[in-house]
């Protein structure tokens, strides 16, 4: 059994790391801003459900029997028949966006909109939707998905004007859903969260180790030499 993370995320990688697993990493092609405009009013956890969804299901599909794209498969594949050199796969897909004052935002890309979504959340609160899509194959094939969303409060201190530009100036808000971190340089600026930290940084473990249940995978089965030692 091999777990597949669908996301070039270095912090959903840290968290699976440090919880004992280590995944391939295999990023998606898939174009997210034209996968949202095919949709009609989702509700946050639609949004971001659905675009996990589609993580997974695109680098699912490399992995089926007789597909054809290796592109950015491990080097542990079997590239004769696009399946891995296991039997068992198991793809995660995550997404991860801000919900605040209504507005449901993802990565803000420029300073400026960093900036303008730093004057919105300051001394207030919002809520980190992240869901997540898991697909289970077997020799090539599908055999069982599972998904689900989970939400998070964030509380946000207000960062004295100095403290934002030297942030911004660090570019890690403009790659980052909500434009913040809780691993990383954001925390100094983050009160605490009502809910699962996890979840916030990127990967809910508690949410993953049910889906995963649910698709037949016991967690600890992707604990590697650390279940034995």
């Amino acid at each position: 059994m091999r777990l597949v993370l669908a996301s070039a995320s270095p912090a959903r990688l840290a968290v699976l790391r440090a919880a004992g697993v280590e995944p391939d990493v295999v990023v998606s092609g898939v174009d997210e801003d034209a996968l949202v405009a095919t949709l009609t009013d989702p509700t946050p956890s639609e949004l971001v459900t659905t675009l996990a969804r589609a993580k997974a299901d695109e680098v699912a599909s490399r992995f089926a029997a007789g597909a054809g794209d290796t592109t950015n498969i491990p080097d542990n594949t079997d590239t004769r028949t696009g399946a891995a050199d296991i039997a068992d796969i198991v793809v995660v897909g995550c997404d991860s966006m801000l919900s605040i004052a209504g507005q449901v935002v993802g990565k803000p890309g420029t300073a400026e909109v960093a900036r303008t979504r730093w004057k919105d959340m300051a001394g207030g609160e919002g809520e980190l939707l992240t869901g997540h899509a898991v697909v289970r194959l077997r020799d090539g094939a599908v055999v069982a998905r599972a998904e689900g969303t989970r939400v998070t409060t964030v509380r946000f201190s207000t960062p004295s004007g100095e403290e934002l530009d030297a942030y911004l100036a660090t570019g890690e808000p403009l790659a980052v859903a909500g434009a913040f971190t809780l691993d990383g340089l954001g925390g100094w600026f983050v009160e605490g969260v009502d809910g699962d930290p996890s979840s916030v940084v990127g990967i809910s473990l508690p949410l993953t180790r049910r889906l995963l249940a649910e698709v037949g995978v016991g967690v600890v089965s992707l604990w590697g030499d650390r279940a034995t030692s």
